[in-house]
């Protein structure tokens, strides 16, 4: 009797983490790349690495979004550092047509995931789909112990994310706070970079913050109502 293979669960898009949605900066040659990856016409392999608060999730997640709108099937999955789902949520897997695997440094040194993964690995690959992967290392630095499967990690192209300037930053705040549906002056940018946060995840909390304060009192965001803002 054949068993029939398990096949994933639909994980959830982020709606606003489409290429549209990401400020490109320094990163075109990366975007291109993963562009062409995800409909089908690149790499078959990426690994994509750098600090956290880049934008590598957001990056992965477009690339699904890409992908389904070209009617190929995609799963996207990020592993925590806390806690690793069962090493079976790889089973079927294989059947996609893109495969989006973040933060994978969390699976180095779990024998039963790298198992896994190795075999799922070799199977996805013969039948010459798409795997899009990320970690905050480069793949010849990850800490996976078995030896085949680091192997495999540095196949494909490997594409870094620079860490921004701050000048590159504000114009990143700049973006998001357009698509948000509000504007905000550089001058409020370079203020919100040095006297409150230069992680971006962090900012975009922040943003969303003052999007409903500004909406609320219905204001701009000028310096001194962003003072008063923050200091509430």
């Amino acid at each position: 009797m054949t068993v029939a293979k398990q096949l994933p669960l639909q994980f959830e898009f982020r709606a606003n983490q489409t290429f549209n949605d990401f400020f490109p900066s320094t990163h075109l040659e990366v975007i291109n790349h993963l562009q062409k990856a995800s409909a089908g016409l690149g790499e078959r392999q990426i690994f994509l690495w750098g600090p956290s608060g880049l934008g590598k999730s957001h990056l992965l997640q477009a690339c699904c979004h890409r992908a389904e709108s070209l009617n190929l099937s995609s799963f996207y999955f990020s592993f925590s550092a806390l806690e690793l789902p069962d090493p079976d949520l790889l089973i079927g897997l294989d059947e996609f047509d893109m495969v989006c695997l973040d933060n994978i440094e969390n699976l180095a040194g779990n024998a039963a995931w790298e198992s896994a993964f190795f075999n799922f690995f070799n199977q996805h690959r013969d039948q010459d789909h798409i795997l899009i992967l990320s970690a905050n290392c480069a793949p010849n630095q990850i800490a996976i112990q078995l030896p085949d499967l680091k192997t495999r990690l540095n196949w494909g192209l490997t594409l870094k994310l620079q860490t921004l300037s701050d000048h590159e930053k504000i114009n990143t705040l700049i973006f998001k706070a357009d698509k948000m549906g509000f504007q905000i002056s550089t001058q409020v940018g370079h203020f919100l970079l040095t006297h409150y946060e230069r992680d971006l995840p962090a900012l975009w909390v922040l943003l969303t913050k003052l999007d409903h304060a500004s909406l609320a009192a219905k204001r701009k965001l000028t310096i001194p109502f962003l003072k008063q803002i923050l200091d509430e």
